[in-house]
């Protein structure tokens, strides 16, 4: 089933998932979630070189750095979405970064992880305040 997709100017945003703040995504599916950064932050770090990915098995809380995302022009932290542990990571960036750039929410996904406080979701935005959120970040 593909999920609608909310487009702000140029960025997309699917209603298929919960967003943060700090431009992080998760797609929850029963126990499992996959986690990733949106097409808003990939187009700010514009090209992609490199990653440093969270480690599998380990428990990040929720707002912990759980990795770098590494562009031409800056270096920003992947933040914790919610409280998880790991269940394994997209081995794939290591060798193409750049699919996070090319597929922010597919192919570029960072960890699918087990989450451990469902409660935290109900703190996340939905895809309509995640839009609004940019809007006003575009203002300033």
């Amino acid at each position: 089933m593909v999920s609608e997709i909310l487009a702000l100017n140029k960025y997309r945003v699917p209603t298929d998932r919960l967003y943060t703040k700090t431009h992080e995504w998760i797609k929850v599916e029963d126990d499992v979630a996959i986690i990733g950064i949106t097409d808003y932050a990939q187009q700010k770090l514009r090209n992609i070189v490199g990653i440093e990915l969270p480690e599998v098995g380990k428990e990040y809380s929720k707002g912990e750095r759980i990795g770098v995302v590494e562009s031409i022009k800056s270096v920003e932290d992947v933040y914790a979405p919610v409280t998880f542990k790991v269940l394994e990571i997209n081995e794939r960036l290591a060798d193409e970064p750049d699919l996070i750039n090319r597929d922010p929410y597919g192919e570029g996904w960072i960890a699918k992880v087990k989450i451990l406080r469902r409660e935290e979701l109900d703190e996340l935005m939905k895809a309509e305040d995640y839009v609004k959120h940019i809007e006003k970040e575009e203002a300033h």
